[in-house]
This record gives C-alpha cells, structure tokens and sequence, in this order.
C-alpha cells in the first residue's frame, strides 16, 4: 500500500491532461471479460447489451427496456381506509406496537412472490468465429469502451491478420449494431445465433432471423409481455447460410449486424415493429449508422468536460488501474474516468421515450434478478436520477417524469382504499405496471412518502431550467395532485396541535418504545415531515411562478405553517423520530431524516446553522457506527457522500468515494452490492449517487447561490470543469490550482439575476440569456 500511495502522491501534481476526450475518457482491458460482471455496457436508452470482447467466442448479452413478466394486479388491502383513524389513535396514545400490528393486519396489500412481475433478460446474440486459435494464439489483444463515442471495441492479431470488432447500441436508428473486419481479405467466418430461455429462433429470410417469446416468471410462471428481436446479417464478399438459431458467415472481408427488439407491452405487435424498424435500418450503410449514432451521443456526453491530474497509474488498463487505487494510489483523473462513467450510463439507460431506470440500470443477465430488478422509489429511483440536471443531462431526466405521470391512476385508487383521501400516493416500490399499494412489511412498506420525493425532482428541473411551459403542462400538475393527498392525509396531533402525518416509517430503520417493543411506525417522523414541506413550498412557489390557483396556495400556506418543525435531540443530533426514540440500529444505512440536507435544502450553513450542525454530528454518528461501511449497502454510502459535500466536508466525502472505487466495484466501473438471496447485484444508484457527489464536489447550488468549490477534497488541488448546470439556468466552467479557485464562466442560459459564493465572499448580478460572464479568483470581472 504505500509504495502505491507514495509513488502516487509523488506524481500527484503532474500537469493537467491535454489529451481531451478521445484517450481520457476510456475503459480499456488487455484481455476479454472472464463473466457478465468485466463486459462492457452500451445503451441506447431502450436496448442495451454488454460486451464481453471474447476471441473465439463472442457472447453480448442483450436487454430492451420493457420486458417484464406479470400485468397489472389489484394489491390493495380492501377496506383499509376505515383502520385508518384507529392506528392514530394508538399511536397518539403511545401504543405503537398494537398499532403497528393493526397495519400490517389490516391495512398493507399484497406481495407478490419473486419473479412474478421482474424485469428479464432479452437473451443473447454469440458470434463463435473459426480462428485457429490453438495453433496462433491471438496476439495485441485491445478491449475498450469510448465513453465518448459509446462504441465497445475489441482488436487482436492472429497470424498475420488484424480483427477488430465496433459495437453500439444507436439512439437515433433504435437498433445495437455489430461491425467486425480484418485487415486481410477473406477473413472473417463465424456462426452468429441468437438464444434465450424458451426463446424460438427462425429464418426469415437468407440474411436475418427472429427470436421471440414471452417474458416469464415466479413459481406459477406468470406469464408477461411477448417479445420479438431481429437480427440482420449484411457481409462484404461473403457467404450466408442458415444454421441452427441463426447464421453462418464464411470468408467475408466485412460484415454488419443490425439488431432491433421490441415487446407487446404499450399494446403493439413487436413482429411489425421490428420489421419496420429493421426495413429502415437496413438501408443504411455502417458509416452512416456509426455517424448519426456519433452525433447524437456527443450532443449529451460532451456536454460536460472534468480535467483532472494524471498520475503514473492512469495509464493502465482499467482493471489493473483499479487494483492500483485499491492498494492506495491515488489517481485523480480514475475519478474523472468515474464521474463521466455515471453520466455515460444515464444517457445509455434514460432518454426520451424510454422506461425508467431501474435497480440494476437495465442492465440484467437472468431471468430472476435480484429485488425483480424494479423500481423502488424511496431512494433507489431518486438517487438515479441526481446527476441528471447538475450534470447537464436534462433531457434523460424526463423517463423518471413519466412514470411518476404513469403512477397517478393507480394511486388514486391507493390514496382513496387505504386512506380515504384524494389525490394521488405509492409507496416504497413500484414495477412496470404502476401498482401503488403498501405492501410487504411496515419498516418499508407503510411509507405514503414517494410522490413527496419524486416530485422534488420535477421542481429541481424547473429550477435548473426555468422552462415554465414545462412546469405548466406536465410538472405543476403532478405536483398539485401530490399536495391534494397530503392535503387531506395530515391530522392534528391532539396534544401537541401539530398537522401530522403517519402511520409512517423512517424507511427502513425501527426504534425502542418505552416498554421495550421495537417498532418502525410512528406519526410524523421527521423525513415525512421534511417532504411534505419540501412538496407544499415547491407547490406555492410553482402557482406562483404560473400566477394560478391561489386558494389551493392559501390552503397549502396555512397547513404548511402548522407542521412539526424539525428537533434536535439532547445529545445535538437531529432527532429521526418525532419523539427522543432511542435507535435499535445506531448505524442504520439509511439516513432518511437527513433528507432535508440531502437531497433537500431546507438544512443549510446560511439559513438554518443549528440544523446544519445537528446533521452533522447525525451523520458522524451514523458513520461510526458502521452505515457506511458495509459493502452489501453501498447505495447508502452514495447518499452519505452526497451528505458530507453538503457539510463542506470533501475529504470525508472523497474517503467513501474511495471506498466504493476500492471496495465495491467491478472491473468495468459497475458499483456491486450483496442483495436479495446474497446474490451480487449492480448497484446503479451508488454509480450515479457518486456522480452526483463529485460534481458537487465543485459546485453547489441549493441554498441560494452558485457555490464554487464548497467541497473540494485535498487531494485534488488541481483541476478544471467544464458544462455544470446551477438552478437558475445557468452553466459553469471553473479551474483551480493550489486548492484554490483560478477562474469561473458563468453562462446565462435564461438571464435574471445570479449570486456567486467563494469562500466567504459573495457577489450579485444581473444577468442577460446567452451572455458569458468571466471572473477570477476574487470574484472580479475579467
């Protein structure tokens, strides 16, 4: 360990890398993946694969996003409503054990057996080629994914003769695209089939096969979408013929393959889909194909640019790169690598159009993932999508827009059969199929809070934006209908005449009542409390921007005004609870009554400096007691990162960012955690979190200005950004030296006014849209 960290620290002021994207921005290998955890991810948004780069054999796993077992299924508890105002009643009466007792008798649905509504694996597309391997072993074996080309490619030399292998999934023709040559005419003969579980292969004609099926699941194999995918085989100077499950390619100097998928899931036939889509395709040669595809995802990826040292290490392919850092290098520009890592997954995995990003980023490889690969919305779903508007990638944001949108009919069925209320409510966890209801058990599923959270987003995209016909038709309605259900779900507390809400959980963690019961339920804990503020205050100030609805506004002012402020408890720590409960779990991974540091802003140095030092010593508490030390929850270390650059505290925000590097991640980047079934699973959340916490390493924007540098770690004293959006509308590039600010540009995308912060100096502008406005390191005009 140390002769990594004093050889890196030696190196560690080494000059700027000039070398831009083209050989920064790559994760690269010098041998091909040994299982699924080494491939390489591409996406499109839709359909995905992972590149395993195999010589003799090619597997690339295949997914598109809406294959999923199951169908919309009636969870609900009937009649759950009327238990409603008898749990209070316990627990105003502190009997909180009865009362959790009668929630999950009476009032939590249905849970349904694992499998039963999953998202699934399409199959796989495997190429087997006819090298001679055992007597020329392959030679320059070179594995890459470009992040800012979004194309994995493999090369390597066998005899005399050079194979190289492009492959990516395109945006703008909806379809993953398989390229191979070799520098030696007549080269390239191989097998290329398609499988899966149940998957029926066909010929459709000489130069493309089919493979359809149904998704399937659970133990009564429920039975989901159908699904087709269809691959088209054009070669240069080759021959086609048919084989079992697919085709063979003999003797060809080039040859694309065009592959396409669809399902039955919004009600289309996926046979005519992926014929018109495949006829469209077909037609384009590879150039354009690889062109467009180009064009499109550079317009979001280099959006945004982060320079950061090199060290000795940088060079070195990604895997050995990774076993350096995790014997103490440290490498600063992996951290760059890292950070446009995440922001390459949520364009691949979230554009217009597409499903949301689930649990594993729709990147899965069986037919029975870990949690069904869904959606849970009490972090997981959120944390997904913190990069996307800090991190310059509005757009990808609108996938998590639609189905909270999609969510709404479900939901007011859900608000009015377990709580008598209108509008609309989900609780912890939702799939394809929208269900809302509570269900499972009480510490995650009695948790009303999720349209809370989600629309916090749809505010921040206003705020980031400014598109006010955005906030209008889509946002603010959704937003409204949120508030109506909280509207009507609060009560007085009888002794203290505080609008409460409950029963509820501080997900997922329980406490000790005074007689010893541990419990999770209780009324108003205090991440209740602050989403609900979060919500009404986003409301009034969204009804105003849009100038209607003032009585809805009063309504909201007035119950907004009676909620239970947030408390500190005797030992300075942010109380969780409403009451002084003492914790079952003192380092509990999750951290949820810190929600109004992170990812809200109701906690802030400026405003609220008491709560900002209660969260602190929270979290520091949290922390020691081990929330953030095991690998089986590194989402939750994501969101403690995100905490201590909220606190201004980057070197212990770096110290867990590290962790994850070095502890918890694949040799391709994915984040890992041990889940359900102690299966391993990809934890896409800690790689977008990470995201998230790096960019705000740089730049904050939260509590009233654009923060510069409120969180820099000291080992990284050098550095420049490029593209970081700040609310308001407006986009920042920085550098610094030394560990200190050199310049800023600060772009004005809407004009209005603009506060910048450094240190403690403090500047205020006015600002005109599409004026570039440059300062130095005092804030003066340059």
């Amino acid at each position: 360990m140390g002769k990594f960290r004093t050889l890196a620290l030696s190196t560690l002021l080494i000059a700027l890398s000039q070398s831009g994207f083209a050989e920064d921005m790559k994760l690269w290998y010098e041998t091909p993946a040994k299982e699924w955890t080494e491939g390489l991810p591409i996406g499109n948004g839709r359909l995905l694969a992972v590149v395993q780069g195999g010589i003799q054999r090619e597997q690339i796993q295949l997914n598109e996003d809406t294959v999923w077992t199951g169908q919309p299924t009636q969870r609900d508890m009937p009649g759950a409503a009327k238990y409603l105002s008898k749990v209070r009643e316990l627990m105003f009466d502190g009997k909180y054990f009865e009362a959790e007792r009668l929630v999950e008798e009476k009032m939590l649905g249905l849970r349904l057996d694992f499998g039963m509504h999953t998202y699934q694996t399409l199959g796989d597309l495997e190429l087997v080629f006819d090298h001679p391997v055992k007597s020329r072993p392959a030679l320059q074996y070179h594995r890459e994914l470009d992040l800012d080309t979004a194309i994995a490619r493999v090369s390597y030399k066998i005899g005399d003769a050079t194979f190289t292998r492009e492959v990516f999934a395109s945006p703008v023709d909806h379809a993953v695209i398989v390229h191979l040559t070799c520098d030696k005419p007549g080269r390239l003969t191989f097998n290329a089939t398609l499988s899966r579980v149940k998957g029926v292969v066909n010929l459709i004609s000489p130069d493309t096969i089919a493979m359809d099926g149904f998704a399937k699941g659970g133990t009564a194999g429920w039975t989901g979408v159908r699904f087709e995918t269809q691959m088209q085989v054009s070669a240069r100077n080759g021959k086609l013929s048919e084989i079992k499950k697919g085709i063979r390619v003999e003797n060809a100097d080039a040859v694309t393959l065009r592959l396409v998928a669809a399902t039955d899931y919004r009600g289309d036939d996926p046979h005519d889909l992926c014929a018109k889509q495949l006829k469209t395709v077909a037609r384009k040669s590879y150039a354009k194909l690889r062109k467009a595809h180009l064009a499109e995802h550079q317009r979001l990826f280099r959006r945004v640019e982060l320079d950061l040292p090199e060290t000795e290490t940088s060079h070195m392919p990604t895997d050995k790169r990774l076993e350096a850092f995790q014997q103490g290098a440290e490498d600063p520009q992996l951290i760059a690598l890292y950070f446009q890592f995440g922001r390459y997954l949520l364009i691949s995995s979230s554009r217009p159009g597409s499903m949301a990003v689930n649990l594993w980023g729709k990147w899965v490889n069986s037919l029975d993932p870990a949690y069904n690969a869904d959606y849970h919305i009490n972090i997981n779903i959120q944390m997904n999508y913190w990069p996307a508007e800090v991190c310059n990638l509005a757009e990808c944001h609108e996938p998590f827009f639609d189905l909270l949108d999609n969510l709404r009919p479900r939901g007011r069925i859900t608000a009015k059969e377990t709580y008598g209320c209108r509008g609309f409510v989900a609780h912890h966890a939702t799939d394809a199929w929208y269900f809302t209801a509570a269900i499972g058990k009480p510490p995650y599923g009695m948790w009303p809070m999720a349209p809370a959270w989600s629309c916090q987003h749809l505010w921040e995209h206003y705020l980031f934006g400014m598109n006010r016909e955005y906030l209008a038709k889509h946002s603010y309605p959704i937003m409204k209908e949120a508030a109506e259900f909280f509207l009507d779900y609060l009560v007085e507390h009888p002794k203290t005449g505080y609008m409460v809400s409950g029963p509820s959980t501080s997900p997922e963690n329980r406490f000790i009542t005074g007689d010893g019961k541990v419990v999770s339920l209780s009324m108003a804990p205090a991440m209740d409390t602050q989403l609900i503020d979060d919500l009404f205050s986003n409301c009034i100030k969204a009804s105003k921007v849009l100038d209607i609805d003032e009585s809805f506004r009063k309504k909201l002012e007035d119950l907004r005004s009676r909620l239970m402020p947030m408390q500190i408890g005797s030992d300075g720590r942010l109380l969780e609870w409403s009451e002084p409960f003492t914790e079952q779990n003192p380092g509990h991974r999750h951290i949820s009554h810190l929600w109004g540091l992170c990812p809200g802003n109701q906690i802030t140095k400026e405003y609220t400096p008491k709560l900002f030092e209660a969260a602190r010593k929270s979290l520091d508490v949290r922390v020691e007691h081990g929330a953030a030390a095991s690998p089986e929850y590194r989402g939750i270390t994501a969101w403690v990162i995100n905490c201590y650059t909220r606190l201004r505290d980057g070197d212990n925000a770096y110290k867990h960012l590290r962790d994850i590097l070095a502890e918890s991640s694949w040799p391709n980047l994915f984040a890992v955690g041990v889940r359900g079934r102690d299966r391993k699973m990809f934890e896409t959340d800690v790689n977008f979190g990470s995201t998230t916490a790096i960019a705000e390493m740089l730049l904050q924007s939260h509590a009233g200005s654009i923060h510069l540098l409120p969180a820099l770690p000291s080992v990284l004293p050098a550095g420049s950004v490029k593209g970081l959006r700040a609310r308001g509308a407006f986009e920042i590039d920085l550098t610094w030296a030394g560990g200190k600010l050199k310049t800023v540009t600060i772009k004005s995308l809407k004009g209005g006014p603009c506060k910048v912060k450094y240190g403690r100096k403090l500047i205020k502008f006015e600002t005109t849209a599409g004026q570039e406005y440059n300062f130095d390191a005092s804030l003066s005009k340059i």
